[in-house]
C-alpha cells in the first residue's frame, strides 16, 4: 500500500508591525539550509472563525505575555518561499499596534517569544534602514518593506 502524501496548505497568519520612530519591533529567524538569518514581525497562525486582529492580540499574548492596543489593518501579502527547504506559502495580514507595556518600548529590549515551553525566537528593535542595506538579512514576508512605505502609521 502507498503512503499517501500529505496535503500542503497555504497558511494563513496575521502579523503586527509595530513601531518606535524609525524602528519596528521584530522577531529574528535563521534557515540552516540557507544559512540565512531573517527578520519578521511578530504574531502568527489565524485559527478557523478567528479575525486577523483577534490572532494577533492572542499570539502577541501567548508567545511575550503582552497586550496591545490600537490594532490597524495595514494590508495582505501573499508570501511563496522555500523554509528549511520546504516549499511553503502564506497569506499574511499585516497590522500596526501599539503594545499597552511602556517597558516594551526601551531601546536594548530583547525579548523572547515562548510557546509550550519552547524558544520561538528573540525579538528586538531594528531601524527600517537596516533592511535598506545591501547586505542585510530580509524582512519578511516579501513587500513588507514597500507596504510600510505606503501607508502612515495609525
Amino acid at each position: 500500500m502507498s503512503k499517501r502524501k500529505k496535503k500542503r496548505r497555504i497558511r494563513p497568519l496575521a502579523l503586527c508591525v509595530f513601531r518606535r520612530g524609525d524602528k519596528i519591533f521584530v522577531s529574528q529567524g535563521y534557515d540552516s539550509h540557507k544559512d540565512q538569518t531573517f527578520f519578521r514581525p511578530i504574531g502568527g497562525k489565524i485559527e478557523f472563525g478567528e479575525r486577523g486582529a483577534d490572532a494577533v492580540v492572542r499570539e502577541v499574548r501567548e508567545e511575550i505575555g503582552a497586550e496591545v492596543a490600537d490594532l490597524a489593518y495595514l494590508g495582505t501579502l501573499e508570501n511563496i518561499f522555500t523554509y528549511e527547504d520546504k516549499r511553503r506559502h502564506e497569506i499574511v495580514m499585516i497590522y500596526d499596534g501599539r503594545f499597552l507595556n511602556p517597558g516594551l518600548y526601551l531601546e536594548d529590549i530583547k525579548v523572547q517569544g515562548i510557546d509550550d515551553g519552547d524558544i520561538l525566537y528573540e525579538a528586538t528593535w531594528k531601524r527600517l534602514d537596516f533592511f535598506l542595506q545591501a547586505d542585510a538579512p530580509p524582512l519578511y514576508p516579501t513587500g513588507l518593506l514597500d507596504l510600510l512605505n505606503r501607508v502612515e502609521p495609525a
